[in-house]
């Protein structure tokens, strides 16, 4: 073997460690970039994210050419953000963002205006769902709010105030927060990224630029952002964005009763046999409840062999069910236990009843 071919193995054992070493300085630095910058998941999330504009003048007043700008007639107009969430125009946004709306435009990312269809809104948790036909539209991936943990990453994106497209950030701070009081079925993730007015309706997304949530509301005593912000999660939202396309309304079983839970006190003070579950305080006339004959002052301890101590979680269940649904009830009528299968219903478009 000539010196020639002796050296190559060489050379070549040292090029190739030459570039392995490059490859994963360039991966380290890459690494620490990302680590110090969301820019990534908002390139990914922004052209999703829209600006909501509605236009409610008074009555017997027209509504003018352009919604925005033409100051002839008194109006009001409101502000919000929503999510394009298919390449065909459907956005989720709040109720409350269009709420009495009679013209409503939605601006994109591309400094676009289009006036938006309302394909349906359903108040008891605050989502909506517009339509807007145009093309060359950039729809939002879906992530899993099952899958998201406290303390994760997150940011949000909206249109605070109206002063265009911002993007916060913050951490997950809770999950299934269900008796905050803003809708009839709550199930929100607790973030402490800045959600101000008109980021309702905007996203809330993960790291990998994913929906994780609807931004709907702050808790403050001020009207601005404290750190206590609540999105309804994709998941809940997917569900009845499906709903209000298919039907135009959210369909959901209820069993027609209303209930306390009951605590050690009150358990105490009643001598009540048990101290947990949910002491029924009303029934609605001919639903299913009243028709398997549950009374005000039973005391609800299991709903399918599982423990019914939260009346949040067990009107969310109830809700999540499908009418026809028949359910096991596990209950006590004075000292005596009882225990009742009750089909669910289809609840009525006005029930007052919680369950």
């Amino acid at each position: 073997m000539n010196q020639k071919n002796q050296w190559t193995p060489l050379i070549i054992a040292i090029l190739l460690g030459t570039c392995i070493g490059l490859a994963t300085l360039l991966i380290q630095e890459k690494k620490k970039v990302a680590e110090n910058s969301y820019a990534a998941p908002v390139e990914k999330a922004a052209p999703s994210v829209v600006n909501i504009y509605t236009q409610v003048s008074p009555k017997n007043t027209p509504l003018q050419d352009n919604p925005l700008n033409n100051p002839t007639h008194p109006q009001t107009i409101n502000l919000g953000s929503g999510v394009i969430v298919s390449a065909d125009g459907f956005i989720l946004t709040n109720h409350h963002v269009i709420q009495n709306a009679q013209r409503i435009v939605v601006g994109l990312h591309d400094d676009r205006q289009i006036e938006a269809k309302l394909i349906g809104s359903d108040p008891s948790t605050d989502l909506a769902v517009l339509k807007i036909t145009v093309p060359n539209l950039t729809p939002i991936k879906l992530g899993r709010s099952s899958l998201v943990s406290v303390g994760d990453k997150t940011l949000a994106i909206g249109n605070p105030f109206g002063i265009g497209q911002t993007v916060t950030s913050g951490i997950i701070s809770a999950k299934g927060r269900n008796s905050i009081g803003l809708n009839t079925y709550e199930n929100f993730i607790q973030t402490d990224a800045a959600i101000n007015p008109g980021n309702s309706g905007g996203a809330l997304i993960n790291l990998q630029g994913e929906l994780i949530g609807i931004s709907s509301a702050i808790y403050s005593s001020s009207g601005g952002s404290q750190g206590i912000g609540f999105a309804t999660p994709v998941d809940d939202a997917v569900q009845v964005m499906r709903d209000l396309i298919k039907r135009g309304r959210v369909v959901r079983a209820y069993l027609g009763m209303d209930a306390k839970k009951i605590t050690s006190t009150l358990a105490k003070s009643l001598a009540l046999p048990v101290d947990h579950g949910l002491i029924v305080s009303e029934i609605t006339k001919e639903s299913p409840a009243d028709k398997a004959g549950i009374q005000i002052g039973d005391i609800i301890v299991k709903i399918n062999n599982a423990t019914s101590d939260n009346p949040f979680k067990t009107r969310n269940l109830i809700a999540s069910m499908k009418p026809g649904t028949t359910i096991s009830l596990l209950g006590y009528r004075g000292r005596q236990s009882y225990q009742a299968n009750i089909k669910l219903e289809t609840q009525p478009t006005m029930q007052s009843i919680d369950y």
